[in-house]
């Protein structure tokens, strides 16, 4: 799989290990993904192009983390959000998938936890709230969306199948039928070493893209949308928002961050958007969430909880990073993705690697 740094790129920041959001410890991601089919658009029978990425911030097991949402465009769905924001804690995975499986991901993802998380079930009762974090963004482009092809199964594989280590990108789980800048898209991933005080910390991020017009494209501050003008998406309609559709950012860190504070970290991941040319357009679905793993969970009848927490003054580093993890992630995601051609014959097609690199050499940018 070829990334974003293999071609050249220069980014900001210094990366994890896997240069993913797996370097924060703990943090498990999988997929599931649905290639079946191809030709003429028959409802219910395919073409099918979609999926499920799911991320377990403490693996398989229940361990509510601080954290934090924001919406930058409202545009999309990303439910349990409204708990979180009451409460300040994750308590469950995050899945992102299709505009029409956001239902049926949430059902299985409560049925497969009541299965295969160690938990006292009847004793949680009154502490275990089953409200998933699930994600959507517009797949009808190349995928039957209304044919409801993402059953419990596949959230099932996604979810047990979810580990540590390097991440696969582009067109696979959640990500399979996504569009980005009018290029193909999907999953992307990225990661950040930050040191505070003589500690270094782990801020990774994981989208899935699928928003934004080619003329805003912007690539290590180098108009690549407007260098690259043809390749555009044979779709046999035209979108009422040629920036239509959106993006799912997940943002992990171990920084010791109290819910307030994981707040004002989300709140600056649009940014890392903005510099790839993302406007939040009046059609996007720009949703985000964020979340610490420093406080380990507590144990259930623990009355008082003490937590470690950064001062505020010291978290500008954090900003600074996943402003451009984030960037980074959504390259990643293009880099990845490979032409795809799905309903009606319809066809997205992939950033060309190497005139990419011509445009980043003609701007001084790239790194030979």
């Amino acid at each position: 799989m070829t990334r974003a740094r293999d071609l050249g790129i220069p980014f900001d920041g210094t990366p994890g290990k896997w240069n993913a959001i797996t370097d924060v410890g703990g943090v498990e991601v999988g997929h599931t993904t649905i290639i079946k089919g191809e030709g003429k658009l028959v409802v219910g029978e395919g073409p099918v192009r979609t999926g499920v990425t799911a991320i377990l911030p403490a693996g398989k097991k229940y361990n509510p983390l601080f954290a934090a949402w924001h919406s930058f465009s409202g545009c999309g769905e990303l439910t349990g959000t409204t708990w979180v924001e009451e409460s300040g804690f994750l308590e469950s995975a995050i899945l992102i998938t299709d505009t029409s499986s956001v239902g049926v991901v949430s059902n299985a993802t409560v049925r497969w936890a009541m299965e295969n998380i160690p938990i006292d079930w009847e004793n949680a009762r009154d502490v275990f709230w089953s409200l998933p974090v699930v994600g959507e963004t517009f797949s009808g482009f190349l995928n039957d969306m209304r044919g409801f092809h993402v059953k419990p199964e596949h959230v099932y594989a996604a979810l047990q199948g979810a580990q540590n280590g390097p991440v696969q990108e582009g067109n696979v789980g959640g990500g399979t039928p996504m569009m980005c800048h009018e290029f193909k898209g999907g999953i992307g991933t990225a990661s950040r070493l930050v040191e505070i005080e003589g500690v270094t910390y782990t801020l990774g991020v994981l989208v899935q893209a699928n928003y934004g017009d080619r003329a805003s494209l912007q690539i290590a501050g180098t108009p690549v949308g407007k260098e690259i003008t043809d390749l555009m998406p044979e779709i046999g309609f035209e979108p009422a928002d040629s920036g239509k559709s959106s993006i799912i950012t997940v943002v992990a860190t171990d920084a010791p961050l109290l819910p307030h504070q994981l707040k004002r970290l989300v709140k600056r991941a649009p940014l890392g958007i903005g510099r790839v040319g993302g406007m939040g357009n009046n059609d996007s679905g720009d949703l985000l969430i964020a979340f610490s793993t420093a406080n380990a969970s507590v144990p259930m009848d623990k009355v008082v909880w003490q937590a470690d927490y950064l001062r505020n003054a010291c978290q500008t580093p954090l900003f600074y990073a996943v402003v451009h993890a984030v960037e980074e992630a959504i390259v990643n995601a293009l880099v990845a993705a490979e032409t795809m051609q799905g309903i009606d014959d319809h066809i997205i097609y992939a950033l060309p690697h190497d005139r990419l690199q011509q445009v980043l050499k003609k701007y001084n940018r790239l790194i030979v």
